[in-house]
């Protein structure tokens, strides 16, 4: 049996109902492009803001400890000065420095006093100044005395050389041991008025000044 194709088919409408056009289906609605990529961005923008927010608290967390280890230590303050210290260390300058005095178990030591001339034969009646020195060996090694190894200084600077056998106590030459010692004088020609007698170990050794007394 030969089938046949039927044509396009119309709604059947009614008798007295105006025949109205098919309508069209609605498009389905498109979904907007990005949508799982603006919420990505959104993510990491609150994920940025937050660890932003984190570093600035931090930073600020250390100003702060950092200001409060300022304000803990102390100033340094200047040392406290001790009252009149200016006027002590002026009076400190002003006073002359001592000489140190000398040691009464030094190896040598000499003394100094005036005394009268009592002159000798060889004197010639000729003015003279006597000094009796003492000198004491406080050492192990002998020590030569001579009367060539005295000089007498007078006051006014003026330097004088022993005159021998002026006086008739003049000191002895002698070697002086440990121990030993010596008194006798040193006589000068001329009146003077002694002020130190220096004494030489051997002429070349150790010079020792005495005041005399």
């Amino acid at each position: 049996m030969t089938q046949h194709n039927p044509g396009p088919q119309y709604q059947q409408w009614g008798p007295g109902q105006p025949q109205q056009p098919q309508q069209p289906m609605p498009p389905a609605p498109r979904k907007k492009p990005g949508a799982g990529r603006i919420i990505g961005f959104g993510c990491l923008g609150v994920i940025a803001f937050f660890v932003v927010i984190g570093v600035i608290g931090a930073a600020l967390g250390a100003g702060g400890d950092e200001g409060d280890e300022g304000a803990e230590k102390p100033a340094a303050s200047a040392a406290p000065k001790e009252p009149g210290g200016e006027e002590k260390k002026e009076k400190d300058q002003e006073k002359p420095r001592e000489e140190p005095e000398e040691e009464a178990h030094a190896p040598i030591q000499v003394t100094a006093e005036a005394t009268d001339f009592r002159p000798t034969i060889l004197a010639d009646g000729e003015d003279h100044t006597s000094v009796l020195v003492t000198v004491v060996n406080n050492g192990a090694e002998e020590v030569g005395v001579n009367p060539l190894y005295f000089e007498v200084t007078a006051a006014d600077g003026s330097k004088y050389d022993v005159e021998l056998a002026a006086d008739e106590r003049q000191i002895d030459t002698v070697e002086l041991a440990g121990g030993e010692k010596v008194t006798g004088t040193v006589t000068v020609k001329g009146k003077i008025e002694p002020k130190t007698v220096t004494f030489t170990d051997g002429l070349f050794g150790e010079s020792i000044r005495a005041d005399v007394g």
